[in-house]
């Protein structure tokens, strides 16, 4: 694939909004179709946003001859459905996080893709973050020596009323899949899939985790102490301890503005972020480049990468007793 990419849209809420606002600053991103549950959902944000076609169906997006990838912006009890059609319709996917609602149904997602020969990413943008990846490069030239323990926590203060969707079950509810996707991603951008996992949780009367405390634990010695909340605004801070020194990422570490190195006998270094780190572009831009490359996955938020970010997740849940209604059997791990 080479000259301009052409995107569908799958979903119209509001991480959907943000996406597409964002991709239509990329040169070379054009979006050519949207679609919802709903013609009129569709057709409302293919006005706000100049796109030519709008379906009020799943299936006439995936037909659609002019979309080259999908970018699905489901709900997460959605995402093995939509991207499995989207797939088996032979289109490239970009999924929201986390992938899915469980690592199994994660792990067939990425065997159809791989069957298929066709791109699969999980919409990580932390990762395609050049500040991030900045940070992740030094920490893997040892700037703080060996990795001793991550710290990182994403928490909103609510509250949610018992019918919204981060306290439905249903849907994949909970601050888990929703908000501490960012904290076990970043440890495990810098540390791996961990050995072991302790998780305490406080657990809605509909059955979700409200607010999450979790310990990962590595054979190397490491450890990383992370938190997830829908009843409180925490710091939204990351900070790396290693045996030569630490990194500290002031509040929205998964979209920094800057973070500091601190050294042994050395002065701090302050890194900067370039222009709007708040943005999708960069992970949109990522997909494109692998597409016009002939890519399946992106080196920056590998397959195997999200398959062992789901498996922590689960393993939380395991932990915790949270289950949602489409779950049979045991989870992962």
């Amino acid at each position: 694939m080479s000259g301009t990419v052409r995107w569908g849209i799958l979903a119209t809420g509001g991480i959907a909004e943000r996406f597409t606002t964002d991709l239509l600053t990329l040169d070379g991103a054009e979006v050519v179709a949207v679609a919802s549950r709903t013609e009129a959902s569709a057709k409302t944000f293919a006005d706000r946003f100049g796109i030519p076609r709008a379906y009020g169906e799943w299936a006439g997006l995936f037909a659609d001859e002019d979309v080259d990838v999908v970018y699905v912006a489901t709900p997460h009890h959605a995402h093995r459905e939509a991207a499995g059609l989207a797939l088996e319709a032979g289109k490239p996917v970009l999924c929201e996080k986390a992938l899915t609602l469980n690592a199994r149904e994660a792990e067939e997602l990425v065997t159809l893709a791989r069957d298929r020969g066709l791109f699969l990413m999980e919409a990580m943008w932390m990762y395609c973050n050049p500040l991030v990846r900045r940070l992740a490069e030094l920490v893997r030239d040892g700037a703080v020596g060996e990795v001793r323990t991550v710290q990182a926590d994403f928490g909103l203060a609510g509250p949610f009323a018992a019918d919204h969707r981060l306290r439905d079950p249903a849907v994949g509810g909970g601050a888990l899949l929703d908000l501490g996707v960012y904290p076990v991603s970043f440890a495990q951008l810098l540390l791996g899939e961990p050995d072991s996992v302790q998780a305490h949780a406080l657990i809605s009367p509909e059955g979700v985790d409200l607010n999450t405390g979790m310990l990962l634990g590595w054979d190397s010695g490491a450890s990383a102490l992370l938190s997830c909340s829908l009843v409180a605004d925490t710091p939204l801070t990351a900070a790396v301890t290693g045996t030569l020194g630490r990194i500290e990422v002031p509040r929205g570490f998964f979209f920094p503005e800057r973070f500091t190195l601190h050294r042994d006998g050395r002065e701090p270094e302050e890194f900067l972020a370039g222009d709007d780190p708040h943005s999708f572009r960069h992970e949109a831009a990522e997909v494109m480049r692998c597409l016009r490359a002939g890519a399946t996955e992106s080196p920056l938020v590998p397959l195997d990468g999200s398959l062992a970010v789901m498996r922590t997740l689960d393993a939380v849940r395991e932990r915790v007793g949270v289950r949602y209604p489409s779950e049979r059997g045991a989870l992962t791990r």
